[in-house]
């Protein structure tokens, strides 16, 4: 298949597949016509970067995951290798969601903090929901 049909079949764009090409990620095959030739075994190297990079992975993180498919492997993660990225981004995303956590815990006790202030203030005003706030404006 020529390059504008992988890159329909595969979901992405044909300047993704040069850049995988020039990156070593994609074989650089051309047919007795000079245009790039391409074969199943293309598409699902192309479909493994696609679906690692929809997880996050960098181009780069992908790979070993190429070069085990390229080795015959029918699963493109089941290579020493593969298991190591897989590895080192569970922990990547592990620091993460403890970051965003205690990210998290902070607004908590600022929105927390904000409305035991504005109880107060409506304790003190005797209106309902306190004084009418002069900094926003009402929804």
């Amino acid at each position: 298949m020529r390059i504008g049909e992988l890159a329909e079949r595969a979901g992405t764009t044909t300047r993704a597949l040069r850049y995988y090409e020039e990156r070593g990620l994609l074989p650089a095959r051309r047919g007795g016509n000079g245009y790039r030739a391409y074969d199943e075994s293309d598409l699902r190297l192309v479909r493994q970067i696609r679906l690692l990079q929809d997880f996050g992975f960098g181009l780069e993180e992908t790979r070993p995951f190429v070069e085990c498919l390229r080795a015959g492997h029918p699963e493109g993660d089941s290579c020493p290798a593969s298991l190591a990225v897989y590895r080192r981004k569970l922990d990547e995303l592990d620091t993460l969601i403890g970051e965003l956590a205690a990210v998290r815990a902070k607004v908590r006790g600022q929105l927390e903090r904000a409305e035991q202030a504005r109880a107060r203030l409506a304790a003190e005003s005797g209106r309902p929901g306190g004084p009418d706030p002069l900094c926003e404006t009402t929804a």
